[in-house]
């Protein structure tokens, strides 16, 4: 059994207490899910660490795979023995990082909730881009989660280079905090971790290899996680994290890694977008039309200010993709409800008729 915590240092506050108080789940314990797999929880409170797994009611009311637990939520729960709980309802989140679920129709995939920042892990020697990037950004803003850019692997370039790089992020991303870190010199590791504060959740997102699992590791102290040695060949360090996990480090900041991500589709992103493009956004207000697509309208600002130079064309091209692909998502959902709601109808007209001939078979026979 690990140190016992207290909620406080778990990231629990007055807000999720009120929560707590208003859903009626004050004779419930209260713990935090540190790890998923597959339907079954670690959680941890007060008492300890505890395998969870929810009851039947909850999987019964659930609407879809989202109201289910995910790393990072608060839960209501009851423990049976030392080390088995059973979950009884979820908190309501005060902010929920998704992307659409890759291979999946319409549905969502949470990352992690009650997030407070988001570290978008980039690796300078390979992995940069500003597109995925910008990606990131859209979704933390649509979740109301404060980004924070890092910029691994600086040992494996030249300080010119990586000059260059933070000038290219800082000429299309505006106002976001940029470090640049060494896990193998540990330069930068100062500055990142007088960034952490105590109570407050960050989750490490970015794609397989780019150092969040030892970027952890160091941060925490302990080796929480394990990594695959770099092939000097290729300089591709390969991470085998396999599933969302939470762990509470030295200085009481509290942190999320997770497996890395290929594909980063956007959900729920109009205001994500307004805001992760807000230079677009900005000079939107200027076109002609209330409802332009800043794709082909004549006397669209977003377009002229391209043409301009004062739009980088690179991003505005991003934009439109994301954008395109957020409208995808919300037109195969409308699709799904419709679908849903019609296969309901079917269900409850069926139902309704053999209501019908039961009760008129009944009268007969009483005849």
């Amino acid at each position: 059994m690990e140190n016992k915590v207290t909620l406080e240092e778990l990231g629990y506050n007055d807000t999720f207490e009120q929560l707590r108080k208003e859903n009626h789940l004050e004779d419930f314990e209260i713990g935090r899910v540190i790890a998923e797999h597959k339907e079954r929880y670690i959680v941890k409170s007060e008492k300890g660490e505890f395998e969870a797994e929810i009851t039947g009611n909850l999987i019964f009311s659930a609407k879809s795979r989202e109201d289910f637990p995910a790393v990072g939520d608060w839960v209501a729960l009851v423990n049976y023995g030392s080390d088995l709980a059973i979950i009884h309802s979820v908190l309501p989140r005060l902010s929920t990082l998704s992307r659409q679920a890759v291979g999946k129709f319409a549905e969502r995939q949470i990352i992690a909730t009650n997030i407070d920042f988001a570290l978008l892990v980039q690796a300078v020697d390979r992995d940069f881009n500003i597109n995925r990037l910008e990606r990131y950004l859209t979704i933390c803003y649509s979740s109301k989660v404060g980004p924070i850019i890092v910029l691994t692997k600086t040992d494996l370039i030249e300080p010119q280079k990586l000059k260059e790089i933070i000038e290219n992020i800082k000429l299309r991303i505006k106002d976001i905090p940029i470090f640049a870190i060494s896990n193998e010199t540990k330069d930068g590791y100062a500055s990142i971790k007088g960034l952490i504060k105590k109570g407050k959740t960050y989750c490490l997102l970015g794609s397989s290899g780019v150092g969040k699992s030892t970027l952890m590791n160091n941060l925490s102290g302990k080796n929480m996680m394990k990594t695959d040695t770099i092939s000097k060949s290729t300089n591709k360090g390969r991470h085998v994290t396999s599933h969302r996990e939470l762990t509470v480090i030295e200085n009481g900041g509290i942190l999320i890694d997770n497996p890395g991500m290929r594909e980063i589709g956007v959900v729920d992103s109009a205001d994500g977008l307004e805001t992760a493009f807000d230079r677009i956004s900005s000079f939107s207000q200027k076109c002609k039309f209330t409802d332009c697509t800043h794709t082909s309208e004549l006397g669209c600002a977003v377009i002229e200010a391209v043409e301009r130079g004062e739009i980088d064309r690179k991003s505005y091209d991003n934009f439109l993709k994301i954008e395109k692909e957020k409208d995808h998502f919300d037109l195969t959902v409308a699709e799904k409800r419709k679908k849903e709601k019609s296969f309901g109808k079917m269900v409850k007209n069926f139902k309704n008729d053999i209501q019908k001939i039961s009760t008129k078979h009944n009268d007969v026979h009483r005849k």
